[in-house]
């Protein structure tokens, strides 16, 4: 009887935690992509040609690692048995997938970057346990950031100086 007490109290704090910090995750997450909505993200590999002459590029990277709650587990669990879709790996991996995004997007950011060409996802799991039993999700972003740089008067369109 101790064992099954036990085994329900884990589930409720593991649905009740897992929600509370998966839901303020989701809130954090809102927010960042408002505020990073300017940085646009191509799938391209070509450089618009506003930016082919003048520009420097680096490759910026966004990753995480988010862990499994219990509860989920055991959802995960119950849903092998019958198949269907797993929605508690859903949202695991969809938060996984954002938050890699805009930790790129932030890297890109500080280095004064406006556009990422060329972004492209890993995704994988990180088995725990007996059973191989998925303990976290690992997500990996990445691409090409194109930082503007000003034209200077030699290489602008037109070629040369005013004023010689």
């Amino acid at each position: 009887m101790a064992d099954l007490i036990s085994f329900l109290v884990l589930l409720a704090l593991g649905y009740g935690f897992g929600q509370y910090f998966e839901r303020r995750h989701y809130r954090s997450i809102r927010r960042r992509e408002k505020e990073l909505q300017d940085i646009l993200i191509l799938q391209s590999k070509i450089l618009p040609a506003t930016l082919q002459n003048h520009h420097e590029q680096f490759l910026v990277n966004g990753n995480v690692v988010i862990s499994v709650d219990y509860f989920k587990r055991f959802v995960a669990g119950l849903r092998n048995l019958v198949g269907g879709r797993v929605t508690s790996y859903e949202t695991l991996i969809d938060r996984a997938r954002r938050e890699a995004i805009l930790r790129m997007k932030e890297e890109a950011l500080a280095s004064g970057a406006k556009i990422i060409l060329n972004v492209k996802y890993e995704m994988c799991s990180i088995y725990k346990g007996r059973g191989r039993q998925i303990g976290s999700v690992e997500a990996l972003a990445y691409g090409t950031a194109f930082n503007p740089t000003p034209a200077t008067p030699a290489t602008a369109p037109g070629g040369a100086e005013h004023g010689a």
